[in-house]
């Protein structure tokens, strides 16, 4: 079987694979209440909140569009503070619906700058909200997100948080940070199959979706709280996954959140670490380096197509390339979610094999 180190979806565990296989059951009746509810509540342990959690059955770019759209109205002032293609594509699901986007970018490969931020809120005190990705994986740099939460709630403004590749993988305390709405999906840490994208919404967050005037419809916080409160979602949701991910999240908590937040720290930096070592560079600069997914610049003569194909075609292992102006520059490993140092080893090792037949002469 194929070692898939790419940055989503990610390995799952037999467990998991096996629950999906469960026999189907009445997505409005006691059953799915049950498994709803408890759900829930394990994934209010991993956000560590106290705030309402609405499960989506859709893809984490859904939950993306569901922040907006439940929280802004057209013509409102947002700060969209963006490292790489995720957060750029954040920024146009919001002028997508009418919001008046303020875009803070940063050379890719670097993390946000707190003080920029809160300077460009000064700057534009008519802001309503702040979005900004925790991790991106297009570049393989982690935000150093408390400081820049705190800029924004000193100042009053709504803090929406892309945390698809980090929560569950990497600390993210909800409410100690005040995060307003918070993203993920269930392909990435949470070492389940594509299908479901979740979202915390603060007490803040409701009261801005009570003025909010954008369109929804499907992605309606308001439905899915209405409905959970019966035990049910608004409409028929990707129920295998929900199976899929009680068992993945129980995995989680048996292995407790530090020890989850500190094997993808060791892991990380043993990916960064064992690249070095084969004469390869960081493209992420290192002192924001994701712990989920390393971003490896490709060295002057090297194909990198090739040696993506060699790596899969003679070890079975899968890696990603570049998006965008990236694409052919870098590759990436993703080692988030079910990955063991053992992996990262048999990777390291074939990396080393694979290279010079890709052009590598260091």
């Amino acid at each position: 079987m194929p070692q898939l180190r790419v940055p989503g979806p990610t390995p799952c565990p037999p467990e998991v694979l096996k629950a999906m296989g469960w026999p189907m059951i009445n997505h409005r009746g006691p059953e799915f209440k049950k498994i709803l509810y408890e759900v829930t509540d394990k994934l209010k342990l991993v956000y560590q909140t106290k705030n309402d959690l609405n499960i989506l059955t859709g893809s984490g770019t859904g939950g993306l569009e569901a922040a907006v759209v439940n929280m802004l109205s057209p013509g409102d002032k947002i700060l969209s503070v963006s490292i790489g293609v995720f957060g750029d594509r954040w920024a146009n699901i919001a002028r997508t619906f009418g919001a008046d986007v303020i875009p803070l970018t940063f050379d890719w490969g670097k993390a946000a700058d707190p003080d920029a931020v809160g300077d460009a809120i000064k700057a534009n005190p008519d802001i309503k909200a702040v979005m900004v990705t925790h991790n991106e994986t297009s570049t393989g740099v982690t935000n150093d997100l408390e400081p820049i939460a705190k800029v924004v709630k000193d100042a009053g403004k709504l803090l929406l948080v892309d945390a698809i590749s980090s929560m569950s993988s990497i600390d993210l305390p909800v409410d100690k940070w005040q995060c307003d709405v918070v993203i993920t999906g269930s392909q990435k840490g949470w070492m389940v199959p594509p299908g479901l994208a979740m979202a915390s919404v603060s007490r803040e967050a409701w009261q801005a979706f009570e003025k909010a005037k954008m369109p929804r419809f499907y992605w309606d916080f308001g439905k899915a709280k209405s409905y959970y409160e019966k035990g049910e979602n608004p409409w028929t949701p990707a129920v295998s996954v929900v199976f899929a991910l009680s068992v993945s999240l129980d995995m989680i908590l048996k292995e407790g959140l530090q020890g989850v937040f500190q094997r993808h720290a060791r892991i990380g930096q043993m990916t960064r670490d064992g690249i070095k070592a084969l004469g390869l560079a960081m493209f992420a600069d290192e002192k924001c380096a994701s712990n989920t997914v390393s971003s490896i610049a490709i060295p002057d003569g090297v194909d990198g197509k090739k040696l993506m194909q060699l790596m899969q075609s003679e070890h079975g292992i899968v890696l990603a390339g570049g998006q965008q102006r990236l694409d052919g520059k870098i590759f990436r490993i993703g080692h988030l979610g079910m990955v063991s140092e053992k992996e990262i080893e048999d990777l390291l090792k074939a990396l080393k094999y694979v290279l010079p037949k890709a052009g590598f002469s260091g």
